[in-house]
């Protein structure tokens, strides 16, 4: 498929009209509109970056598990200084996009020079080919009318012919003459004109090639930029998220070393005061100087001993023990 070209699209029958080249101007007008617009929405990004970036520092100095102890320690250490590197890779972020910004208003202002240039030319050109086409036109005019003049004179001898006194004829015959005269001069000068026309026609025709060729060339590149811009700044935001997640990273595998039990151990050792409770206090009589007696209380928890085995004497009945061969239930009817 034949690619189209601007250099063959943008021309008009009328050649007076500008309509073409005026289409191509406003259209390298709002390239030129949507580069800024790129331009001022990278830098409201670089805003909100930078000021992201500096929160997350601020955020990071904040008091925050000074009084924990061993790998929760180090796991709070970690964390808040990966949360200050997240910060000043968002404020790095920042400076690298304002370098693109840079990149693209020079590339603007490149293309701004580049046009003014070619359409101080087209515009003296289309001004010049304007006023040359109605000179052009108007020595037509006079020249179609020096002609209707002349034929006009001709008829007019000739229907005198024969007729008229010599004096008259000679009258009429000088009048002819200089209407002939008139129509030729301008017809010279109506010839030299659309001369003149021809050649500055010519001239803003390969100038008007010209120029559609320069623009369509900057309308590529413009759209290259911007593509490659708006690609260039979504690489720099996906970097930007694989970095805090590295940073992120850091923070996961110290959380993973955080140990409860070793945490504890640490905190026993560091703040132990001893293994032995205190004793209980026993009591003191003040007169008799006993120690652990305590007067008309029974003890807190007393055990009862077992009751010990009778013991029958030889005057005394023996007495049977349950379980014994001797014992028996006594039964009352």
């Amino acid at each position: 498929m034949k690619e189209s070209r601007f250099s063959e699209n943008f021309w008009s029958t009328d050649i007076t009209s500008t309509v073409g080249y005026d289409n191509l101007i406003q259209h390298m007008n709002d390239g030129r509109k949507t580069c800024k617009e790129l331009e001022d929405f990278i830098k409201q990004r670089v805003s909100i970056e930078e000021r992201y970036g500096k929160d997350l520092v601020s955020l990071s100095k904040k008091v925050c598990g000074q009084n924990e102890l061993n790998t929760l320690k180090r796991a709070f250490d970690v964390f808040k200084q990966q949360i200050e590197n997240v910060g000043l890779s968002h404020i790095q972020l920042a400076s690298s996009l304002r370098e693109e910004i840079k990149k693209l208003e020079e590339f603007r202002e490149k293309q701004k020079d580049q046009r003014k240039k070619i359409e101080h030319s087209m515009e003296n050109l289309h001004k010049q080919k304007t006023m040359f086409y109605k000179k052009t036109m108007d020595s037509k005019k006079a020249y179609e009318q020096k002609c209707k003049e002349k034929d006009e004179v001709e008829q007019m001898l000739n229907r005198c012919a024969g007729v008229s006194n010599s004096k008259q004829q000679e009258k009429l015959q000088s009048k002819a003459n200089q209407s002939k005269q008139s129509a030729e001069d301008a017809d010279r000068l109506y010839q030299h004109n659309v001369s003149t026309l021809e050649k500055i026609h010519e001239e803003w025709q390969m100038e008007h090639i010209k120029t559609c060729e320069v623009l369509e060339k900057q309308d590529c590149e413009r759209i290259h930029s911007i593509r490659n811009a708006m690609w260039v700044h979504t690489n720099q935001l996906s970097q930007e998220c694989v970095t805090s997640d590295e940073m992120y990273e850091e923070i996961r595998k110290v959380l993973e070393q955080c140990n409860i039990q070793k945490d504890l151990d640490f905190f026993i050792d560091l703040k132990r005061t001893g293994d032995v409770p205190p004793a209980l206090i026993l009591y003191e009589n003040y007169y008799n100087g006993q120690r652990g007696v305590t007067p008309s209380r029974a003890p807190a928890n007393p055990r009862r001993m077992p009751l010990p085995s009778p013991e029958s004497s030889e005057c005394e009945p023996q007495y049977a023990t349950v379980g014994g061969n001797g014992y028996s239930f006594v039964r009352y009817h």
